[in-house]
């Protein structure tokens, strides 16, 4: 029999950062959490480079980015080398993450629950992604996951306040 989850509906990925070059550093769009129970980013960093790459989650009261700042700490996990394994080693919590220097396709997760991770009594609301400079060579993107309230076919869109 199968199960009645449907990821489309209730785990939609919504994109943060898309794929690209970190050399500089960037800053993904902002994006609601207002209608979550749960969210999920998730980092993959293609580094071809050995230079770290710095992951952080900013929060804001809109998705226009007002008021920015870092997230509160929040669960994150770490696969170090997607080519030889898929397991989730457990990081400390943190609003943000650093790789190591090692060459490998890697992905790092971070688990948010709104009331934790965010300043929502002073109305943030949304989160973005931000990576530091790095190389080149290292190319990063993330996405974000959103366990909403709604179970709907069509739930509230995380690009509007």
């Amino acid at each position: 029999m199968a199960r009645q989850i449907q990821m489309a509906a209730q785990f939609p990925p919504v994109s943060l950062l898309p794929p690209a070059s970190d050399a500089a550093g960037r800053t993904g769009s902002f994006r609601t959490l207002k209608n979550a129970e749960k969210a999920w980013v998730v980092v993959r960093i293609n580094q071809g480079n050995a230079a770290t790459v710095q992951i952080s989650l900013l929060q804001a009261k809109d998705v226009s980015g007002t008021g920015s700042k870092a997230i509160n700490a929040v669960p994150v996990w770490l696969q170090n080398a997607t080519a030889t394994s898929d397991q989730n080693v457990p990081q400390s919590n943190a609003a943000s993450f650093t790789t190591d220097a090692t060459t490998a396709d890697k992905v790092v997760l971070f688990e948010i629950v709104s009331e934790v991770a965010l300043d929502m009594a002073n109305g943030y609301k949304s989160i973005a992604v931000q990576t530091g400079a790095s190389n080149a060579a290292n190319i990063t993107e993330a996405t974000l996951f959103i366990y909403g309230s709604y179970q709907q076919a069509n739930p509230p869109s995380s690009y509007t306040n």
